[in-house]
């Protein structure tokens, strides 16, 4: 496979979590540039690793990412950004889900923002491609856009306060419902 298409694969993977990335940035108050590069590294590694999951399970695993993934996705995007909104609804206002001490938050976050690349993997595998390279460029690519995603998250937070982190549970709700949609419907 050449070079180009696996960046653009990589691009479009990269694109849940970036969301995710700035909507998480956005309700950041201090620390966005350790926060960066956690949830850059976090984030781009299960971006990484499930491609080679999916290329090591092969067919074994296609049955379940065609019917299940997308469910799973839909429910954990829409419970955590649910949580997100009713956070900032009762509290204070002051919601981050890459806050610290919420490392669940952050793995359901990756995980489901990563699903669709254990369908690449299975598409690699199909195909008897390799799957290093992209998984290395889809790591690469998903640190870069999710790191710089909490920095712009970051900034805009700030300009927009409470009304930040509604925005970002939002998102993620919708995030999860187009998911979801594109699969009952395609």
């Amino acid at each position: 496979m050449e070079f180009a298409t696996t960046l653009l694969i990589a691009i479009g993977l990269a694109m849940d979590a970036f969301a995710v990335s700035i909507s998480g940035g956005a309700a950041l108050r201090e620390g966005r540039i350790r926060w960066a590069l956690i949830i850059g590294a976090l984030f781009g590694g299960f971006q990484a690793g499930m491609p080679v999951l999916g290329w090591l399970g092969g067919a074994t695993l296609a049955g379940f990412t065609e019917a299940y993934a997308p469910w799973i996705a839909f429910l954990l995007l829409a419970l955590i950004g649910g949580k997100m909104i009713v956070e900032v609804l009762q509290g204070d206002g002051e919601v981050a889900p890459f806050s610290a001490g919420n490392a669940a938050t952050l793995i359901l976050l990756a995980v489901a923002t990563s699903i669709d690349a254990l369908a690449v993997g299975v598409s690699f595998a199909v195909l008897d491609a390799p799957i290093l390279l992209p998984a290395i460029t889809i790591g690469i690519v998903t640190f870069a856009f999710c790191a710089g995603g909490v920095l712009l998250g970051g900034a805009f937070g700030r300009a927009a306060g409470r009304k930040a982190g509604i925005a970002g549970g939002v998102i993620l709700v919708g995030m999860g419902l187009r998911i979801l949609v594109e699969h009952l419907f395609n």
